[in-house]
């Protein structure tokens, strides 16, 4: 079975090279077309501007090379260098319950991965950030937010790895199904009480004070049919200078926030045209759709893992000595990453057509479509946005359409 073995290594570093040679790709589009400010910029980004977009893409691509690189020699060490075999053995000579042995296997893998990626964190946010303009964070708050992480996710992958492996442990032939509906009933849990719990625990958030604004913000609202229960902003600024706008919580529980930073740089016209593409969202019921094919994915997924870990070709092919469900659905995730690439440039599709259509909401919602460009064209460039992506590069990592392609997609909607 080396050889399968072997195979397999070679799939996924081809899997990674591709990866790369896109990533290089998309740079190499950007300096060639991104020497000339298109005539959809010409009125908020100059020259200048522009190459500091350019230094910027630049910058966090060759990071994020980097940050691709280092974890793809710790995966290869750990999975095809005896390390797994290792980790998987050690944690059965405990010989702890079974759910508390799936929760150890889990959970220490997860503080591995958390503390890896600090020092790429910390750069990221003080070095690159900070250079062009965007950290506002201070240390101890970055220190605040990753203890407060730690713990939040050392809670929330307790209880999903108890209940799974509860449900294992309940069911052994129908596990997958109830594994299934307990991830969905859990995913929805989560999007109610976020908003209250979680999200306030890293944010202030406030109400929006411009009462003018408010009464704008409901009328466009009653407009798109969405009701909602609160309009707050919150303290974005303390972290970046980053801007955006969101809809959060279902149900009772929906609200729509605003980035402080939103606030500061756009009108009441600009800031309506970014919450009417979210409203179109809501309208359109993306978020409903966009679970609905997730589920679907996630049922299918979970079905075949139940099949594939029956047997012992899981441990054959990977040299694993001890056998534990823990380490079969392990390797069973790692083999996911290399043959679901394909879902990736699906599921972006569908995020991007999702968001054509919240432009198309937008503009017969607000039925100016100057406007809407206008506050696209601040969001780029408030945030450094690539105007030259590589068209493969949109479709395999791009949930938006690229800002140009918008802009013109919009302005002709009036026509």
């Amino acid at each position: 079975m080396k050889i399968y073995l072997i195979l397999i290594l070679f799939a996924y570093i081809l899997k990674e090279a591709f990866k790369y040679s896109v990533l290089f790709l998309n740079l190499r589009h950007m300096r060639m077309s991104g020497s000339t400010i298109p005539p959809e910029f010409k009125s908020g980004i100059d020259e200048k501007l522009l190459n500091k977009t350019k230094e910027y893409q630049t910058e966090k691509t060759r990071f994020d090379f980097t940050v691709s690189l280092f974890n793809n020699v710790v995966v290869i060490m750990f999975i095809f260098a005896g390390l797994l075999d290792k980790y998987n053995s050690w944690i059965s000579t405990l010989n702890l319950p079974f759910l508390v042995s799936g929760w150890l296997f889990f959970t220490l893998l997860s503080y591995g991965d958390e503390i890896l990626s600090i020092p790429f964190s910390l750069y990221s946010r003080f070095k690159i950030e900070n250079r062009y303009g965007f950290n506002t964070m201070t240390p101890r708050l970055w220190v605040s937010d990753f203890v407060k992480s730690l713990l939040i996710s050392t809670v929330m992958i307790s209880l999903l790895i108890f209940s799974a492996f509860f449900l294992i442990q309940w069911s052994p032939d129908y596990w997958w199904f109830w594994v299934w509906s307990f991830l969905l009933i859990y995913s929805i849990f989560i999007m109610y009480i976020s908003p209250y719990v979680i999200e306030p625990l890293f944010n202030k958030f406030t109400p929006v004070d411009d009462e003018s604004l408010k009464d704008k913000i409901v009328r466009l609202a009653d407009k798109g049919g969405i009701h909602f229960s609160r309009i707050q902003k919150i303290d974005a600024s303390r972290r970046s200078r980053h801007t955006n706008a969101y809809f959060t919580g279902i149900g009772r529980t929906k609200r729509i926030v605003l980035f402080d930073t939103l606030l500061d740089t756009m009108s009441h016209d600009e800031l309506l045209a970014v919450l009417a593409h979210e409203i179109g969202h809501w309208k359109r019921k993306h978020l409903v759709k966009t679970m609905a094919l997730m589920e679907a994915f996630s049922l299918i997924a979970l079905y075949l893992s139940f099949r594939l870990v029956q047997g012992n070709l899981l441990l054959i092919l990977f040299n694993i000595r001890t056998d534990t469900l823990f380490v079969k659905l392990l390797i069973l995730a790692f083999l996911s990453g290399i043959i679901t690439l394909p879902l990736r440039w699906l599921m972006n599709s569908f995020s991007r057509m999702h968001e054509r259509e919240a432009d198309r909401a937008s503009f017969e919602l607000t039925e100016n479509t100057e406007v809407i460009a206008s506050a696209l064209v601040k969001l780029t460039k408030e945030n450094l946005s690539n105007l030259y992506p590589h068209p493969l590069y949109v479709a395999l990592y791009y949930s938006h359409p690229p800002v140009l392609e918008r802009i013109r997609y919009i302005r002709s909607l009036s026509r």
